[in-house]
């Protein structure tokens, strides 16, 4: 079924118009993704990836990565705005700590080719899914569906890695496979906004913890297409 957006309008909404709720979110996204970058880099050119290496606060910093996202879902309807901010720009601190290791062990040009690739695919998707008037909502459960499927097939990959069996071929496909779920699921969750926007139009508060839900939502979607992007593309900084 195909539905219209044109004729939402909340212009008396304390959140703003439908335009402007979004440009918000991507907002919320562009400065979590500026925030992790920079923390990674930082990470990088201080040192303090060693240290965070060779302790073991990888395990530590991604429990507490899953702990947030969980709380930040969770606990949406509670949560006071500003919290649901912290939360949001908390995650992506943790989550730049733990990119560190990947800017480590890649070149500079394979990361800024991944990243103005990733740009690319990720707007192409992000305009779709804003522009087109075909209802994606029936996308949500295949693509998480396509994304369970691949997470199980790439753990059963690991364990063959480990026993010594090369994985060649099936890893590139798994990439392929990665790459486009995180770009169908870009589009889902660009129309996913009209939605909020749409339910909870009168309701500043839920549009301002929805536009934080949706930019943690864009912005996963980012960093996932960038890292399939650099799994294929990039050289590491020891070949």
């Amino acid at each position: 079924m195909n539905r219209n957006y044109s004729d939402i309008s909340y212009a008396e909404s304390p959140f703003g118009t439908l335009s402007e709720f979004m440009s918000k979110t991507f907002g919320w996204m562009f400065a979590g993704l500026l925030v992790t970058f920079l923390v990674g880099i930082g990470a990088v050119t201080t040192g303090l990836i060693y240290p965070l290496i060779t302790s073991g606060l990888f395990i530590l910093t991604s429990i507490a990565e899953l702990v947030l996202v969980f709380v930040l879902s969770a606990r949406v309807q509670t949560l006071q705005p500003s919290t649901a901010t912290g939360i949001f720009f908390a995650y992506a601190v943790l989550n730049g700590l733990n990119l560190s290791s990947i800017f480590l062990a890649y070149d500079f040009g394979s990361l800024i080719l991944a990243f103005l690739v990733g740009a690319v695919y990720f707007g192409v998707m992000a305009v779709y899914g804003n522009v087109t008037n075909r209802d994606l909502t029936g996308w949500g459960p295949k693509l998480m569906g396509g994304l369970v499927a691949l997470i199980v097939c790439s753990l059963v990959g690991g364990l063959f890695s480990l026993f010594g069996f090369g994985f060649g071929i099936m890893d590139l496909v798994l990439c392929a496979v990665g790459l486009l779920i995180f770009m169908g699921l870009t589009a889902y969750d660009t129309q996913m906004l009209k939605y909020y926007y749409s339910y909870f139009g009168g309701d500043a508060a839920m549009l301002h913890k929805s536009s934080i839900i949706g930019a943690l939502n864009l912005y996963l979607d980012f960093i996932n297409i960038f890292l399939y992007i650099l799994r294929m593309l990039g050289r590491r900084s020891n070949d």
